[in-house]
């Protein structure tokens, strides 16, 4: 058996639209907060100077092009990196990198060069090896650096006749250091676009 007992009325439970925008904003501003406060990046190291640890110096930034002056031809022309990658390609820690660079023409697409950057120990970056020469009327659809090995895509043409805007033959090229040098490897693709 029930009591009828009266209850009173509890207007404070009752949710008014001004109840739900403050517990809204409440709630905002606890995201935003916890979006601002963000530990710190995990790493497999311990703390400097705690016991028994070692620090490794952290490797050499890889090579900025901006710094080095690319042996492009481009008379009155300025010449532009137009594709760049890096990566440890000899095995020595350090990473080099791997740039395309053509004459900064309006129209067409130049031919482009492909160089290695590495830094020198006792000065700036520097042009270390040429893999493709401007010579060679070709440009870069693609280059990667992975593993090691210099992958690019090759553009070129297969007469004079093609316009200079719309190469129609495609190459994929890898290099890998090899006995002190790179050796450009067998061609995994040829063919027309």
């Amino acid at each position: 058996m029930q009591n009828s007992v009266a209850v009173p009325d509890l207007a404070h439970t009752h949710a008014h639209p001004v109840h739900w925008l403050a517990t809204a904003a409440a709630m905002a501003a606890v995201v935003a907060g916890a979006g601002l406060v963000q530990p710190d990046a995990a790493t497999a190291s311990q703390p400097a100077g705690g016991p028994g640890t070692t620090t490794a110096a952290a490797p050499a930034a890889a090579p900025d092009p901006a710094a080095v002056q690319l042996p492009v031809e481009c008379g009155g022309l300025g010449s532009v990196v137009v594709k760049k990658a890096t990566g440890d390609l000899d095995g020595d820690g350090n990473p080099e990198t791997v740039v395309a660079a053509r004459c900064d023409a309006g129209s067409g697409t130049p031919p482009s060069g492909v160089y290695v950057l590495a830094k020198a120990r006792d000065a700036g970056p520097r042009v270390v090896a040429t893999l493709v020469e401007p010579a060679q009327k070709q440009s870069v659809g693609a280059l990667a650096v992975r593993d090691a090995t210099i992958t690019a895509t090759l553009l070129g043409y297969s007469s004079a006749a093609v316009p200079s805007c719309c190469p129609d033959e495609q190459e994929r090229v890898k290099w890998q250091w090899k006995g002190g040098k790179f050796v450009r490897a067998a061609q995994a693709e040829t063919g027309g676009i």
